[in-house]
């Protein structure tokens, strides 16, 4: 199969990609992840049943664990624990999900209600819970304790960005710096682990593994990017959520924090007081200045920056389709609409 389709003639020109051979690719090992993830989610207690299955079935991208495949397969991995890794990596995603959604009140997540909406915040709370200590329970039955010391410590990295969040809530004067750390503990720390835990399980040197965390960190935070951007350009039909939510909930985002730093006094203000207060009453007005002061292109020009140094990463790495599934998904994470 071949993933790149049009690989462009002079150097630095994009290549033209077709994600539903990305799918098809790993559609085999997917179908097995999602297998386990079935079966491994099952309780004797119903609700745990009902709001897993629900937030599970979701419609996601299944993003974090494709990565966990592909970058097992890239280094010719053909054991079966990179199935299992990416079900955990699943579970912890979901977690935090639903946790997520808890803390910022949050009613629509890929275009349907949010778990809490329909069963309640103690619900969604403990039946995150039950995902995190399902995800380590399968952890130790992996047997390899490089896989447990790097997801043990990306999922206290998570918790942490969540915190540092929740700290920046409501504060207008958050830095880019603070921001970025943010992400990058928050979003990114989990595409890290997945691509480094496919070179550890395939047993690469230290450099090549060093590779493919960068690649993992530098992809997931151009996600995120990406993720701020559509939240002030897209429609709540194609992303999934309410446009705006990160506003209502006082997140000060990188294009808020941009438009802020360089719109005019009136602008700054504008989104100073949303900020700080939160709802979604001058929604209009921010947009306007988000985009009348280059925020939404100096934010996704970010993102590509990001996407570069994760192709940059891992150059050395032989070629296959799989690395080049890999070299595209950077492409993918910029260029999405939803």
């Amino acid at each position: 199969m071949q993933i790149i389709q049009n690989k462009a003639s002079t150097e630095g020109s994009p290549a033209t990609f077709d994600m539903q051979a990305i799918i098809d690719l790993t559609q085999g090992d997917m179908a097995g992840v999602d297998g386990v993830i079935q079966t491994r989610l099952q309780s004797e207690v119903v609700l745990i049943n009902q709001l897993g299955h629900y937030i599970i079935n979701s419609g996601g991208k299944r993003l974090r664990p494709l990565l966990v495949l592909l970058t097992a397969k890239a280094f010719g991995y053909t054991g079966t624990k990179h199935i299992d890794i990416a079900a955990i990596i699943e579970f912890i995603h979901t977690a935090t999900l639903l946790h997520d959604d808890v803390v910022d009140g949050s009613e629509m997540r890929r275009g349907q209600q949010t778990a809490n909406n329909i069963w309640g915040n103690e619900a969604s709370v403990l039946v995150g819970d039950f995902l995190y200590s399902r995800a380590f329970e399968m952890m130790v039955e992996i047997k390899n304790m490089r896989v447990m010391e790097i997801l043990a410590h990306a999922t206290n990295t998570i918790a942490e960005g969540e915190v540092l969040q929740l700290l920046n809530c409501h504060d207008a004067d958050t830095t880019e710096e603070r921001y970025l750390e943010v992400i990058r503990s928050k979003t990114a720390k989990l595409f890290e682990a997945a691509t480094q835990l496919g070179a550890v399980i395939s047993n690469r040197p230290e450099a090549e593994e060093t590779a493919l965390a960068a690649y993992g960190m530098h992809l997931g935070t151009a996600f995120q990017l990406v993720d701020d951007v559509l939240d002030y350009s897209s429609s709540s039909e194609e992303i999934g959520k309410n446009i705006g939510d990160d506003l209502a909930e006082g997140k000060p985002t990188l294009p808020l924090i941009y438009a802020m730093r360089h719109g005019n006094s009136e602008q700054a203000q504008v989104i100073r007081n949303a900020i700080e207060n939160g709802g979604r009453e001058q929604i209009d007005a921010v947009i306007e200045a988000v985009h009348s002061t280059g925020a939404i292109a100096y934010t996704a020009q970010l993102a590509q920056d990001e996407a570069k140094l994760a192709v940059d990463t891992i150059t050395n790495i032989a070629p296959n389709e799989y690395k080049d599934a890999l070299l595209l998904l950077a492409e993918f994470s910029v260029n999405r609409t939803y």
